[in-house]
């Protein structure tokens, strides 16, 4: 579950690590009332859980409380990466002497946290050379002792008081990371701004399997509408931002369709994997999700095994004959009584394919 950039400050706040003075803000006349309360200049920021925010448009910056209300005016209610903004953190402006990165992960390799710093924090932190970023794991049993953080710090280049506050720093986070149970803690950038480091931003991520011992993290719904819906009844559905809904029944076979899809110029409109045995039901239901994003095509693809391939053709008929799909459907199925199923397709108007390929293809050119 990822925290908004407010909450992992306000994390942060909590286990000692310095952050700027700001306040979360929904309305245009919040943002005003926040930055007289601040004073000096601030900077708007789009809460959204997404990065590339500054080149997105979703950071302004605001000499006035006037300008703070013009900048979260033009904000919310807006796109940023994609994502609709509801909401707007307004801060101080800090003094940027120098942007440093900092995080800490999981390994899934090492199968340790490991530690990521570097001198050259900011926006463009993915184009960092490797030589200039330092990874340090850490051993879960002994956790980040003193010595460890001190050396970081003298290959980070940082001595003085800097230097003690950057190891202070880094056991602070190791801290969050391990009592909040998190994938995930980066601050990206550090700054240093006179004899104080403090976190302009904050990007937290906490596993979900832990969220219910973490009472005290707020809880954050990441999935949309539509994903909320398929969880609810036991479908594996991610929303994507294509136009060609895509149906099939396992979590491989969901992805190679997305993959040939793709290959043929294509773009999905989701990922939904139906799961074995899905009948009349659970079909009616995987096409109001698929249909609520209003396709151009829909692409259902089954390998008949446990499911049979005649079950889900009649699955198919009963819910066409029930509702209208305004859409063409087109639907690849082999397996288990697959002549069967071709057939009851076909006398009802579906097209059917044997080959994925040909599909795919099919829906690619419909979708244009």
């Amino acid at each position: 579950m990822k925290l908004f950039e407010y909450m992992g400050k306000d994390l942060f706040s909590r286990y000692g690590v310095d952050v700027p003075r700001g306040r979360m803000v929904s309305t245009p006349e919040e943002a005003v009332s926040a930055a007289k309360e601040i004073g000096g200049e601030v900077v708007v920021k789009s809460q959204i859980l997404s990065g590339k925010r500054g080149k997105g448009g979703g950071i302004l910056f605001a000499s006035t409380p006037k300008q703070a209300g013009e900048a979260a005016s033009k904000i919310l209610g807006g796109t940023v990466q994609g994502l609709v903004v509801e909401s707007v953190l307004v801060e101080e402006k800090i003094k940027i002497d120098k942007e440093l990165y900092l995080a800490i992960t999981i390994d899934g390799s090492a199968k340790k946290p490991v530690l990521i710093a570097s001198a050259s924090g900011g926006m463009d932190i993915e184009e960092v050379p490797e030589e200039n970023i330092v990874k340090y794991h850490i051993d879960v049993f002994h956790g980040l002792q003193a010595y460890a953080a001190r050396e970081i710090s003298r290959r980070m280049g940082l001595a003085g008081g800097i230097g003690k506050e950057f190891n202070r720093l880094l056991l602070l986070l190791y801290k969050v990371f391990k009592e909040k149970e998190a994938e995930l803690v980066e601050i990206n950038p550090l700054v240093i701004s006179g004899d104080r480091l403090i976190a302009a931003d904050a990007k937290v991520t906490i596993d979900d399997e832990a969220l219910f011992r973490q009472k005290d993290v707020p809880h954050v719904e990441e999935r949309t509408e539509a994903e909320q819906k398929a969880h609810a009844i036991g479908l594996s559905y991610v929303q994507l931002d294509g136009n060609i809904a895509v149906m099939a029944n396992g979590a491989g076979i969901t992805m190679g369709t997305l993959d040939i899809i793709q290959h043929y110029g294509g773009k999905a409109a989701n990922f939904l994997d139906a799961g074995g045995g899905t009948g009349k039901e659970g079909t009616a239901m995987a096409l109001e999700i698929l249909l609520s994003r209003k396709p151009r095509v829909i692409l259902i693809n089954i390998f008949g095994g446990i499911t049979r391939c005649d079950d889900v053709a009649n699955a198919l008929v009963q819910v066409k004959n029930e509702r209208d799909i305004p859409v063409p459907v087109i639907i690849r199925l082999v397996g288990t009584n697959e002549e069967l199923g071709v057939k009851i397709l076909q006398e009802n108007g579906f097209e059917a394919y044997k080959m994925m390929h040909e599909a795919a293809a099919k829906a690619v050119e419909l979708a244009r």
